[in-house]
């Protein structure tokens, strides 16, 4: 773990959130999803976000870059209610990039041309859109596999295609929708790294990640929310999230 992570935030220069997701409540045919949730997003961090199958976590997050209209709530972006905007209003004017969990790609364009048909949308300077895709392609040691078909890449591979293209957009607030599932132990290490890494060249991006993989996410965190019966039933920096007796009995368990 000291590997990865060797630093963890605790207090925050900048009491400024970048976002504030305030009382989000979401029901479905009388089902209730989400209840009453309330958390900050700080320039600087990363955020874990943990929680049982069915939980609500992708839910939660797809509510933030706004493909879903909560019942209740509001998701407060740099100060402004942005609760009614669009989800590519909030994309180009509040600068959230989103990695899914699932695809996020064209699967008959190669790396590169997925990484140019984004950039010609956000990056109208020909000169500065080349040179930030060739600079991702470096940094993410994507220049083997850069003319490959995306269908055609390793797991691994994808993932980091998909985050070079939320990078692109140079996000605020960047949220990761289970980035180590289903991939080998090594990738997992691999994608851990470059988001320590992100940390400390963008000191004032925000990044969360909603994963199932609990030791994984932990070993990179700053803090912790743990999401459970509709609630969040524990925040806080992974070493206190481990010792609160509600998150051992909804979801750690007494053998973590």
């Amino acid at each position: 773990m000291a590997l990865i992570k060797k630093f963890r935030i605790k207090n925050f220069k900048n009491k400024i959130p970048l976002a504030k997701v305030e009382k989000i409540s979401l029901s479905y045919d009388k089902r209730q999803i989400l209840d009453n949730i309330n958390f900050n997003l700080n320039p600087g961090e990363i955020v874990g976000l943990l929680g049982p199958n069915g939980a609500g976590k992708s839910t939660l997050f797809h509510i933030i870059i706004g493909l879903i209209k909560p019942n209740f709530g509001k998701i407060i972006i740099e100060n402004t209610d942005a609760t009614e905007y669009p989800i590519y209003h909030r994309a180009h004017k509040f600068k959230i990039g989103y990695v899914p969990q699932y695809g996020g790609f064209f699967h008959d364009l190669s790396l590169i041309e997925n990484l140019k048909a984004v950039g010609e949308i956000l990056i109208k300077d020909e000169r500065e859109r080349f040179s930030k895709i060739h600079n991702l392609i470096s940094k993410f040691a994507l220049d083997n596999v850069q003319e490959i078909k995306a269908k055609f890449l390793s797991g691994g591979q994808k993932r980091k295609l998909v985050i070079c293209m939320a990078l692109l957009s140079e996000p605020k607030i960047l949220l990761c929708d289970e980035i180590f599932a289903a991939l080998d132990v090594l990738t997992i290490q691999m994608l851990k790294e470059i988001i320590v890494n992100l940390q400390k060249e963008k000191p004032e991006m925000c990044i969360i990640i909603c994963e199932h993989q609990a030791r994984e996410l932990l070993s990179i965190v700053d803090r912790a929310l743990i999401l459970s019966n509709c609630k969040i039933i524990a925040e806080g920096s992974p070493r206190s999230v481990l010792k609160d007796e509600q998150a051992k009995s909804q979801y750690f368990g007494n053998f973590f």
